[in-house]
């Protein structure tokens, strides 16, 4: 797809300079992995592991563990308020929730520690990262090299996630940054890639 160059647009990357950029959309439902040189799309990928599905772990994570059934916006409401790529160490870090007993089919409510997310949705978080390993070791050597030394940006809502911006450090040993606004950045760079239409075209067209 176009999404990742949207993002970066978005993100404020000039699409025509002579320069490389390695951009992660994480949305909803897929992330989006492209490194971008010269405006055009050198290696990429895309995995079906995004926000949603970290959600439907959290909830999959809660039901095992703690035999309760959380609704979709609870799931979420807990990767947002404590979710963490990488474990806490914090004891403040912990969120009651509500949910429904599957033994007793009764309201209960049970307190979970963010490290508990961070496990429940290492698995999805694995494969984001292999996804990302995977681009980078695609891309040419020279433009690896400019990529180290500029890191990745991560874009879109699952850039929201505290730390994933340090796991991908820890995982690919290039540092990473979180796009100034990273929910907008795709629609951002839907507009801004319509006001310039024209070196947008041809940035899209320019295979290299």
């Amino acid at each position: 797809g176009k999404e990742p160059v949207l993002s970066a647009i978005g993100a404020g990357i000039p699409m025509n300079e002579h320069s490389d950029h390695m951009v992660v959309d994480i949305g909803g439902g897929t992330t989006d992995i492209a490194v971008i040189s010269l405006g055009g799309i050198v290696a990429s990928t895309s995995v079906k592991v995004a926000g949603n599905r970290f959600d439907q772990a959290i909830a999959d994570y809660i039901k095992k563990n703690y035999n309760l059934a959380i609704g979709e916006r609870t799931a979420e409401d807990i990767k947002i308020k404590i979710g963490s790529a990488v474990p806490i160490d914090d004891e403040s870090m912990r969120l009651t929730i509500k949910g429904r007993d599957l033994m007793f089919g009764l309201p209960k409510v049970v307190e979970i520690h963010s490290a508990e997310v961070t496990e429940a949705i290492s698995d999805e978080l694995d494969e984001v990262m292999r996804a990302i390993k995977s681009v980078l070791h695609d891309t040419p050597p020279e433009l690896a090299a400019d990529i180290m030394e500029k890191g990745i940006v991560l874009t879109g809502g699952g850039a929201l996630l505290r730390n994933i911006d340090e796991l991908v450090y820890q995982e690919t040993g290039v540092p990473a940054y979180i796009a100034d606004e990273p929910l907008l950045c795709v629609a951002k760079g839907t507009g801004i890639a319509l006001e310039h239409l024209d070196v947008y075209k041809r940035s899209i067209m320019s295979k290299r």
